[in-house]
């Protein structure tokens, strides 16, 4: 309903300007006053009243009298408050949100038919997923969701850098060292554990060996490189046994968060058929290549990227972003928007990137890049896979659900909870809340801001954290599991306290804010939405009562409204990657 009232009302203002002959080509739509009992309001009255040369609250009083309330459906009347036009709920719109947030699907916006491809995380098949790229698939996934749920055709993508220099030296010493050499265990029972030992040997030797064996075995790691480039089917197939085996055991833990892909594109697929040479060729073309210090550069400096893209070495070998450029072209001509998820350390590489692109010739409106700030521990803990040092993603997860259920285990013991739980119990929901605290706590924050992951706020079943909201779908759930069914064709009007009434507002609200958060790429302000749900609901729950109403009508209403709530809040979870337990 909130979309559709949106839509009445920037008709309505576009209209009322139009009579005064004023422009509408910004309407100031926006969330009313705090102290307004609005759905929606509009500022626009401060944009013209310069040019209309009267104060804005006159200006505002002239928009709301060409107006007419009669023409809506949903907004039952509009009143000005200062510079505000505001638009007041009408009954119709409380009944018509009541009843559309009975479908389990609420919240999920008609298809667009457009495609996007959203690629995330894509971390280099070296070892195990670090903490310090946690942020990476947690914002990814939920980008991802949310355009979902807005109604686009979305694939999940992993681009897997597997021709680079790293993988080229893990291969070499994959097949040089043996388990004898590696001298440590693997940290866990799973395969990128097990040969990331081989991974870091392999460096240490480069770093510290014989000079005579460093030499040969550069020469053979830039053999290997040579064969990919060359497109050598041996070669290739050297390389993939060792990519293939670590990308299986990363999956495995990404899978916990859960983050799941469509797709696993690897960049030596852009070398072998022929489109990196040709993309190369293109841009040897450009006013802007040159060749200096032993390699092909772009000068982007006429753009303000001051440092050269480089993008062929001496040895005719490409580089990451060579490929990666015929990597987005094939984007380009698959799906109509390309969405990455990057860290801040790749912002002048995406800039180099998108500049390459749009001098090729392609529409570089159809890529949109997500760039997200670290995570980082209390402790300033290092993040380095090549040193074996840092903080596993992994690790994270075992503490998350490990406090978890210390969490579930001691409220039991000081009787918080009314009811027993079995060990089954617990243990679902350790995890659910266990994980859902570490995805809700980084994918609720602005991914341009740094943040630092604290226990104690993430796992606050009072706070403002991912139990406090996972606690709002089990109480839900717990009111619904005691009635038969869910009454139908119930009256919303009989929902008169100021509670019921402010709840439906904000279920009313929900698929506006799936559609602003799929514009504007930002599922944290999903998260911001379930917070005020939260609190919503509890006051809710607090001073309604749903099963004991005293007049039946009421009473259906309550229970309908609840169901509403449950779908709402089930979703909007949903959209984060967190769990909506039924029980807590």
């Amino acid at each position: 309903m909130f979309i559709a009232v949106r839509e009445e009302v920037a008709a309505a203002i576009e209209d009322a300007l139009d009579a005064l002959d004023l422009p509408t080509d910004d309407l100031g739509i926006e969330e009313p006053p705090e102290d307004v009992d609005a759905v929606l309001a509009s500022s626009v009255a401060f944009r013209l009243a310069g040019e209309v040369g009267a104060p804005p609250p006159k200006v505002a009083a002239d928009i709301a009298d060409g107006i007419d309330p009669d023409t809506f459906e949903y907004v039952g009347a509009v009143t000005t408050q200062g510079p505000y036009v505001n638009f007041l709920p009408s009954e119709a719109y409380f009944d018509a949100t009541l009843s559309a947030a009975q479908d389990e699907d609420y919240g999920h916006l008609p298809d667009r038919d457009e495609s996007v491809v959203v690629e995330h995380t894509s971390a280099n098949p070296t070892g195990p997923v670090h903490v310090g790229r946690a942020r990476n698939p947690i914002v990814g996934d939920a980008v991802a969701n949310v355009l979902d749920f807005a109604g686009y055709d979305v694939e999940r993508h992993y681009y897997v850098n597997d021709a680079g220099r790293q993988m080229a030296v893990f291969t070499w010493a994959y097949e040089t060292f043996d388990e004898a050499d590696l001298g440590s265990e693997p940290a866990r029972d799973r395969i990128e554990y097990d040969l990331v030992r081989y991974y870091r040997k392999g460096n240490a030797f480069l770093e510290d060996g014989p000079d005579e064996e460093v030499e040969a075995a550069e020469a053979a790691i830039q053999g290997i490189m040579q064969g990919l480039e060359a497109g050598d089917e041996d070669t290739f197939e050297r390389v993939s046994e060792v990519v293939d085996q670590v990308l299986s055991g990363m999956q495995e833990c990404l899978a916990r968060l859960p983050a799941e892909f469509d797709r696993f594109v690897k960049e030596s697929q852009f070398m072998f058929d022929g489109s990196t040479d040709d993309l190369v060729d293109r841009l040897k073309e450009l006013d802007e290549a040159v060749y200096e210090e032993d390699a092909w550069q772009l000068d982007l400096s006429e753009y303000g990227i001051d440092k050269q893209l480089v993008f062929l070495r001496s040895d005719g070998t490409s580089l990451y972003t060579t490929r990666d450029l015929a990597h987005h072209e094939w984007k380009f001509e698959n799906y109509d928007r390309a969405v990455t998820v990057l860290g801040e350390d790749h912002k002048l590489q995406a800039d180099q990137l998108q500049q390459a692109l749009s001098l090729l010739g392609n529409d570089v409106d159809q890529l949109e890049n997500v760039i997200f700030s670290w995570v980082n521990l209390p402790g300033g803990l290092g993040m380095s896979t090549r040193a074996g040092t840092g903080v596993d993603l992994d690790d994270l997860l075992d503490e998350a659900i490990d406090r978890a259920r210390d969490e579930v285990e001691t409220r039991m013991e000081e009787r918080i909870r009314d009811d027993d739980l079995t060990e089954a119990d617990v243990e679902r929901i350790a995890h659910q809340v266990g994980i859902g605290a570490v995805r809700y706590d980084i994918v609720s924050k602005q991914p341009t801001k740094a943040i630092t992951f604290e226990w104690d706020q993430a796992l606050d079943f009072e706070a403002q954290s991912a139990p406090y909201v996972q606690y709002v779908h089990a109480r839900c759930c717990g009111i619904l599991d005691e009635v038969d069914s869910v009454p139908e064709a119930v009256d919303a009007g009989v929902l008169e306290r100021e509670e019921s009434r402010d709840l439906l507002r904000v279920i009313a609200r929900f698929p506006g804010i799936i559609d602003e958060a799929a514009d504007d790429l930002e599922p944290h302000t999903v998260a911001t939405y379930t917070r005020e749900f939260a609190e919503t609901f509890n006051a809710f729950y607090r001073e309604c009562q749903v099963l004991g109403a005293d007049d039946e009508a009421v009473r259906d209403a309550r229970i309908a409204l609840v169901a509403a709530a449950r779908h709402t809040i089930a979703n909007a979870l949903s959209t984060l990657g967190v769990a909506a337990p039924r029980s807590m």
